[in-house]
């Protein structure tokens, strides 16, 4: 009598070659970051603020160098997570580092669908509608493209990369005629309450902040199995992601503060914006409204695929309820994971204030970045480990891990102490969920006995 055999599982469908890797990373780095952060970085660091930028690179290059050889080793959909349970074994160190990559994301979403629903409401059309219902009417519109696939997914992340990325350029471009009418090493002195009159000092400071500009390559790892040719495409991605956001970065920094006195572009709400009104006055104001827009709406997308891949990853591996495993039969991809997280999403956006709550899962993720660029040590000295088709010296890892824990303190030392404390209760939430799932499901498979 033949036995009757079970149908295979859904897998999650590979569509994602290597420009739309490099495309998918860089639009991630892009996102809404640069747009804000320009502003903040040059009221700290002066006209300088372009070497910050530069350092920032170096640092965030160490890791993402790490990256991407831990990407071509382990194409994973469980990505950080993963790959800290393959190093060292430990399942609460497994989940608070997926979670709290996880929490990052989340965040990041819900802060974004804030500032879509803001700008969106400035248009005469929209103004009838509360910030509120715009914002919670994107979450959806996010979530419906995730689940719709990952081929579309990837479409609207070109789109919104094109656009975000000659946001970018239109103002280098229409501020390039100002470029040599600024001192490019005025920096802050302590008459302008700098702390320091140190110019090394003062860029590294200013590279501290400048540093979270190019966080986003992490979230390339967790598309892994859904890559083409994961080995080749997903460190090639990454690494030419970082030197496409790096060009932009410094020629857009130059471009600022030649156009704005650094002072004024220090207290700008919207510095690029204010650039382009005096760099462009004859293009109308709505235009960078509608980049903006874009250039968040990016994030956001990049966000949502990777969080929902995650939890995808950890819940096949047993970490997490089984039921966030489940891929949709016909569109491939983890529908159960897209929906939880919208439920989260929407709490999150309905909280209104979650500005103390990403930087909180910000210093979480400087967390996870020092635990995988160890990992990656461990495992390369580990015999029989898989050896990746990118590997960079050890060195790099090393430095990576000191950079990050280096940034962190950098982080803790101002003083304000809502952050960490906030995180401490994200850990502490981790580690009840961590409890749960080890009285319900002790025998949970582990990448202790997962095949690379």
């Amino acid at each position: 009598m033949t036995t009757p055999t079970r149908p295979e599982k859904p897998e999650l469908l590979r569509a994602i070659g290597p420009v739309q890797m490099t495309l998918y990373a860089a639009g991630s780095m892009m996102g809404a970051g640069i747009y804000g952060l320009i502003g903040k970085a040059a009221g700290q660091v002066g006209s300088a603020v372009w070497a910050s930028f530069l350092v920032a690179l170096v640092a965030a290059l160490l890791t993402g160098l790490s990256y991407a050889s831990l990407a071509s080793r382990y194409p994973k959909a469980g990505g950080a997570a993963y790959i800290t349970e393959r190093a060292f074994h430990r399942g609460l160190l497994t989940h608070v580092v997926g979670l709290a990559t996880a929490c990052s994301g989340l965040t990041s979403i819900a802060a974004g669908a804030w500032v879509i629903g803001e700008n969106l409401h400035t248009f005469p059309a929209l103004s009838v509608a509360p910030p509120v219902l715009l914002a919670l009417a994107y979450v959806v519109l996010m979530a419906g493209i995730v689940f719709r696939g990952i081929r579309e997914s990837i479409w609207a992340n070109l789109v919104c990369t094109f656009i975000e990325a000659g946001g970018l350029l239109l103002v280098v471009v229409v501020g390039a005629r100002f470029w040599g009418q600024a001192d490019l090493f005025d920096l802050p002195t302590p008459a302008d309450g700098a702390a320091t009159g140190l110019v090394p000092l003062l860029i590294v400071q200013g590279a501290a902040l400048t540093f979270f500009a190019f966080v986003g390559f992490e979230d390339s790892i967790n598309v892994g199995e859904e890559v083409k040719n994961p080995r080749r495409d997903l460190p090639v991605g990454i690494i030419a992601a970082m030197a496409i956001t790096a060009l932009l970065y410094v020629a857009v920094a130059v471009t600022a503060v030649s156009v704005i006195p650094w002072r004024e572009l220090g207290e700008a709400k919207a510095p690029l914006a204010a650039v382009m009104t005096k760099a462009a006055p004859w293009l109308p104001g709505w235009t960078f409204v509608i980049i903006t827009v874009f250039a968040v709406a990016n994030s956001a997308l990049v966000n949502y695929v990777t969080a929902s891949r995650l939890l995808y990853g950890m819940a096949r591996d047993g970490r997490l309820p089984g039921a966030l495993s489940k891929v949709h039969a016909s569109r491939r991809t983890p529908h159960v994971a897209i929906g939880v997280l919208l439920a989260i999403v929407t709490v999150l956006v309905l909280a209104g204030n979650v500005t103390q709550l990403g930087e909180a899962t910000a210093l979480l993720l400087l967390a996870v970045f020092t635990v995988v660029n160890i990992a990656l040590l461990v495992l390369r000295r580990r015999p029989g480990e898989t050896r990746g088709s990118f590997e960079p010296p050890a060195i790099v890892p090393m430095l990576g891990a000191v950079v990050c824990l280096g940034l962190i303190a950098v982080r803790v030392a101002t003083g304000d102490l809502a952050a960490p404390l906030t995180a401490g209760g994200l850990i502490a939430v981790v580690l009840v969920l961590y409890a749960v799932m080890r009285r319900t499901a002790p025998d949970a498979p582990t990448a202790r006995r997962t095949s690379g």
